[in-house]
């Protein structure tokens, strides 16, 4: 950000957006810096926008999919969930744990398995579980709030992430425009280096 000196005794005032004002002391180069500035801004919000709206997209329709290839049927749980392994856990504590179950597939045919069932719930205890298309053990797809949830968790982070690579780009950019400029300055200053220095000695 660009200085200018006040009166003797007071601190330099900045000028804001000094690369947008025509100034002497402005170069090509900080115009060129000043745009890429923008460009970069502009195009993380609008390419992150687009790229989160899209993960957003897929994200619900690989949901809306599920709910499709799946749906509830009826079990009867063949064991006490007592002491069968933790499948989850909720804020409150308590949570599913996997236990046996067996249920009809569309075909008829009877199959067993392990679904996620309350904790505690007793052999004999009718339950519902989720089947695909083939008559297998499917998880629920989620619901509600759930749904919303990773929608719109899928969407924020690409988002994000995609946003920030262009963020990355167009900071790598400007290193590489400030080390060419610096370049510049070197090789100018060894042009006039020997002139100033012979004009100071004589």
């Amino acid at each position: 950000m660009a200085r200018t000196q006040g009166t003797q005794g007071t601190r330099p005032r900045r000028v804001r957006l000094w690369r947008w004002r025509r100034n002497p002391l402005r170069r090509r180069s900080d115009l060129v810096e000043a745009w890429l500035l923008l460009a970069t801004l502009v195009l993380a919000l609008l390419v992150g926008a687009f790229a989160g709206m899209t993960a957003a997209g897929v994200v619900n329709g690989s949901i809306e999919e599920r709910r499709e290839d799946t749906r509830p049927v009826p079990a009867v749980l063949v064991e006490d969930a007592a002491h069968a392994l933790p499948a989850s856990v909720t804020e409150d504590g308590d949570g599913g744990v996997w236990a046996k179950v067996r249920w009809t597939a569309p075909d008829g045919a009877v199959h067993t398995g392990r679904a996620e069932v309350e904790s505690g719930t007793r052999a004999g205890t009718e339950v519902t579980v989720w089947n695909d298309p083939a008559g297998r053990l499917a998880t629920a797809p989620p619901e509600g709030a759930e749904a919303r949830f990773q929608v719109v968790m899928a969407g924020v982070t690409v988002a994000v992430a995609t946003g920030g690579l262009v963020v990355l780009g167009g900071w790598l950019l400007r290193n590489r425009l400030r080390w060419r400029r610096l370049a510049e300055w070197e090789a100018e200053w060894r042009r006039v280096e020997p002139a100033w220095r012979k004009r100071m000695t004589g």
